[in-house]
């Protein structure tokens, strides 16, 4: 597939190609998934996140800065709320990322949610491992901005930082979310506002009172740092990065950090098996015509939802191991083909 090779070579528009046949679910995605895999698992990830108006762009900016300025390439994903009329990414972060729009060294890449949850795009995953296996050392993720339902940026992230601001009341929203509990970094931008430091020792206070380490995800204590910084004059960049890199350092030191690949690899295998096997009972059920006699009985209150899916499923696996029905996508239902690299 010349695309893969113009890719693994460090070609900026293969990569932006193949980024674009991810987003839009081309038939090729899962073939192109498929041959950049083995290149991947190199790239150090992180994950910056908070609510809207925080400075995120910005920090992100200086952190990228930061980086190139150690010597390493750098993969920005940026992910945008939808335009409704375009389904496309409608902010466009690289707007607000100025140091690296003109670094050959720096892709920035922007991506809408699509209605995903969490934050994030459905096709996060993937197109971290297409800047991973294009050779960018270090690839940073920027959630939506959601607020309370960004949690889903630590599958993908070895570090995650929560950028907090003062003044506008999300601490106790944040722990009611659990957002701190994703933290491994805290960032308090936008510090020369008035209550930033009431900010830090409330935050501390709460780290300290629910003993936060790695957010469970760490076998050795780490005690999440909480940095001021103000993204927009680099004040406090330099200690948020440090801070980034000690947190590394200590997955690696731990074992934590391949623990933590693995684990989420399982995850991502576990739920690509619920996607694909559940796409494929119905499928078979559309065409058995179980599907809407089913669906009758549930209507009628009959039988429940729950009960519905264990019976289709239950009886689409019995026709699989008799060799009797037909899988989405026309090969035999017994056969489990396919994958997005999600």
């Amino acid at each position: 597939m010349e695309l893969v090779e113009r890719l693994l070579d460090g070609d900026r528009r293969a990569l932006a190609r193949a980024i674009t046949l991810t987003e839009n679910e081309d038939p090729r995605a899962a073939e192109l998934a498929r041959a950049v895999f083995p290149h991947t698992g190199r790239a150090r990830t992180l994950g910056v996140t908070g609510p809207p108006g925080a400075g995120k762009s910005t920090l992100v900016d200086g952190l990228t800065h930061l980086y190139r300025r150690s010597g390493r390439r750098v993969g920005v994903v940026a992910v945008d709320p939808t335009s409704p009329f375009t389904g496309g990414a409608i902010l466009g972060d690289r707007i607000r990322m100025r140091r690296g729009a003109a670094d050959p060294d720096v892709f920035i890449r922007s991506l809408a949610t699509r209605g995903h949850l969490g934050g994030l795009s459905w096709h996060t995953g993937s197109v971290v491992r297409l800047l991973d296996a294009a050779g960018f050392d270090t690839v940073i993720i920027e959630t939506v901005g959601a607020g309370q339902a960004e949690v889903e940026v630590m599958r993908y992230a070895e570090t995650t930082i929560v950028v907090m601001v003062p003044g506008l009341g999300d601490e106790v929203q944040a722990i009611k979310a659990g957002i701190l509990e994703i933290a491994d970094v805290i960032a308090v931008n936008k510090a020369d506002r008035e209550g930033a430091d009431s900010l830090v020792r409330e935050l501390e206070m709460m780290l300290e009172l629910g003993g936060r380490s790695r957010g469970g995800r760490s076998g050795e204590a780490w005690t999440v740092p909480v940095v001021k910084t103000v993204a927009t004059t680099d004040e406090g960049m330099e200690d948020l990065f440090a801070a980034a890199e000690r947190h590394r350092e200590h997955l690696a030191s731990t074992g934590e950090l391949e623990a933590w690949r693995t684990r989420e690899l399982a995850a991502e295998v576990t739920g690509l098996i619920r996607d694909l096997v559940g796409q494929k009972a119905q499928a078979w059920a559309e065409t058995a015509g179980a599907w809407e006699e089913t669906l009758a009985q549930v209507a009628a209150r009959r039988m429940d939802p729950r009960t519905a899916a264990d019976t289709l499923v239950a009886e689409f696996l019995a026709c699989a191991r008799s060799g009797s029905a037909e899988a989405a996508g026309g090969g035999p239902a017994g056969e489990i083909s396919g994958g997005s690299g999600r």
